[in-house]
Parts: structure tokens; C-alpha cells; sequence
């Protein structure tokens, strides 16, 4: 969607695709451990640029700042059935450590890596900010908060605002101890997670009242 997604100030957009990620349970403080579920078929990272926002007493929603962020995700799972992109989403991610405050800058720089017992195993450049986006900042946050249940006062939001680059596309196959480490000069300290596999909850079942 590359047309109508940058419309001159005070036009509207083209709406941009995108997908619930979770509440805010799925968010792993940076360092610490993104769970890979048993009935996952992979657990991939993405490094992406995060927008963080805080809405009013009002409803209105202001922003906070930028942040990086590793989305994580089961591509094997969404390839399986495009219908099941929702489901391979579902899954923890991690945001931080530092918060960059003022405007993104127009280009974004940095670099995507996956350490395996201490070596690194895949790393790419990513590029961002929006002269590498398809959208506007504000055409994501218009179409973002003009839903009401989007701006219930005292609500936290995180916009992941896309990956240019992953390793699942490269070929690799994640493993759970291999480190994912996300980089970009404007953001200060790199955020680093580790994936750790998690016990098989079996099957849940539902009590009735």
C-alpha cells in the first residue's frame, strides 16, 4: 500500500494493514526472556521501531516517544494459512531499553542481529523511519485512534511500525538460548532478548458457572 499512504496534511490516507498484537502481558522487559510456546512452530524476531503513546483524562491521545522493539512472531504458522497471521502474532515482544523523545528521524539506521552461544550467527541492516515507510506517521495514528475503544482514557499504547528485515526470511531457523539483539545509534543502549522454550500447557479446558 504504498499509494495514498503519505497524504499531504489534512487529507486523508489510505487505511494501512495491521493486526492486534496483544494487551500488555505480552510486553518482556528488555533482557529478559521471550517465551516460545510449545504449540508454536517458530519463534522469529523483528526488529522494528515502536510508537508509545498515553491516552489523556480526555480520550485524546498524545505521544509519548520511540522506542525499538522486537515484535516476535511464528512466520511458520502464518504461512501455513494467510487467515492464520492473527493467531502467529499472538505471541510476547519486547520493547526498550532507552525512550528517544522529539520526532523520529526522517532515516533510521540500524542493525538486527541473533547470537547463538555467543556467536553471531545472522545480522542485517534494517532501515526506517518514514522515508524508508509506506505510511505517514500521522496516517498510522489516524487510522489507529479513530476508533473510540482506542482511546479510553489512561490507556497505554505500543505501534510497532513495521520490520524491514528478519531472519526467518534469510533461511534461519531459531532456536530456544539464541539471543536477539536490536540496534540503532539514535536509540541508545541496544535491546537484547533471549528466546527460552516454555513447558506444554496441554489442552485448556473451560469450566462452566
Amino acid at each position: 500500500g504504498l499509494e495514498g499512504g503519505k497524504p499531504a496534511p489534512g487529507e486523508l490516507g489510505v487505511q494501512p494493514e495491521w493486526f492486534f498484537k496483544g494487551v500488555g502481558t505480552c510486553v518482556v522487559p528488555p533482557g529478559a526472556a521471550l517465551p516460545l510456546p510449545a504449540f508454536a512452530k517458530a519463534g522469529a524476531e523483528e526488529a522494528e521501531i515502536v510508537g508509545l503513546y498515553l491516552n489523556g483524562p480526555d480520550g485524546r491521545p498524545y505521544r509519548i516517544g520511540y522506542a525499538l522493539g522486537n515484535e516476535y512472531s511464528d512466520h511458520v504458522t502464518e504461512a501455513e494459512n494467510y487467515l492464520y497471521l492473527a493467531h502467529s502474532k499472538l505471541r510476547s515482544c519486547s520493547i526498550g531499553p532507552e525512550l528517544l523523545i522529539g520526532e523520529l528521524p526522517p532515516e533510521v539506521r540500524g542493525h538486527s542481529r541473533i547470537r547463538r552461544d555467543g556467536a553471531v550467527i545472522w545480522e542485517q541492516e534494517f532501515l526506517s523511519g518514514e522515508t524508508h515507510m509506506s505510511h505517514s506517521i500521522a496516517n498510522l495514528e489516524h487510522y489507529h485512534f479513530r476508533y473510540p475503544m482506542h482511546r479510553r482514557p489512561g490507556d497505554l499504547h505500543a505501534y510497532f511500525f513495521g520490520a524491514a528485515v528478519m531472519s526467518y526470511a534469510s533461511g534461519i531457523k531459531t532456536a530456544p538460548g539464541d539471543e536477539y539483539e536490536i540496534q540503532a545509534p539514535e536509540f541508545g543502549k541496544p535491546l537484547r532478548n533471549r528466546m527460552q522454550a516454555v513447558p506444554d500447557e496441554g489442552l485448556v479446558a473451560v469450566t462452566p458457572l
